[in-house]
């Protein structure tokens, strides 16, 4: 079992600072689940254009408000607490938060921590090696 809270991540290697967003990543490839679990705040007026093109990414808003432009077809979707959208297309996607907004994201396959935008805005696969779970001692 795990249990992180966000206040333990902060400042360190899994909590990711750039202009435009911050990204408290939860859940990594090394937990070894099959996805990774982030907490992700966008700073309003900024323009973050993002294509997962190796990830499923769902994500969820939890507060503040902004618009996802998918830039494929073109469709404006206003974006507010309690909307989530699952880019289950690997759609070239913009984001454009009007005020702070707050969201938890996961990946599928999970990140590792290390994954930096490239200049498409995508994520390289990066595959990390998980141990195999030792075999549970019989009971009784």
């Amino acid at each position: 079992m795990i249990v992180r809270s966000v206040a333990e991540i902060e400042d360190g290697d899994r909590d990711v600072k750039t202009p435009n967003w911050r990204s408290k990543r939860i859940v990594l490839a090394k937990e070894g689940v099959g996805f990774s679990v982030h907490e992700t705040t966008l700073y309003p007026g900024t323009v973050n254009d993002f294509w997962y093109a190796n990830h499923i990414e769902a994500v969820f808003v939890v507060e503040g408000e902004g618009e996802l432009l998918d830039k494929e077809t073109g469709i404006v979707h206003q974006l507010g607490p309690g909307t989530l959208y699952l880019l289950d297309g690997h759609e070239r996607h913009q984001l454009r938060p009007t005020t702070l907004m707050r969201t938890v994201c996961v990946f599928n396959p999970p990140v590792t921590g290390a994954e930096v935008h490239d200049e498409n805005g995508v994520y390289p696969l990066v595959v990390e090696q998980v141990p195999a779970a030792e075999e549970a001692a019989p009971t009784g």
